[in-house]
């Protein structure tokens, strides 16, 4: 099946969260992989429930433990803590990838 591989920069307050969700519901609805990478104020929205449940429908979530530690953010249990190896992992291993800045 497609990969689709997705980085969210901004904060949860922004509109770029919306269009992460609806990209991630519309790849899972076709039956696609979705990796979702939360990086820099987008670290912030791992706890949103929209993120949440993507995660529960099978999408892999990732974020970024140095853009936690820089915010003040505890590390989650909610997605996977990791570093920009794991990254680009993602944006060589899925067939699009698509940054929200």
């Amino acid at each position: 099946g497609k990969k689709l591989g997705l980085m969210l920069s901004t904060g949860p307050e922004h509109r770029n969260l919306e269009t992460v969700v609806g990209l991630s519901e519309a790849a899972l609805d076709r039956g696609a992989q979705v990796y979702l990478y939360l990086i820099d104020d987008g670290v912030a929205a791992v706890d949103d429930p929209r993120v949440q449940t993507l995660g529960e429908r099978g999408a892999r979530l990732f974020v970024c433990a140095f853009g936690c530690q820089k915010r003040g953010l505890p590390l989650s249990e909610r997605a996977t803590n990791c570093g920009l190896v794991v990254l680009t992992d993602v944006i060589i291993g899925t067939d699009r990838f698509v940054a929200l800045n």
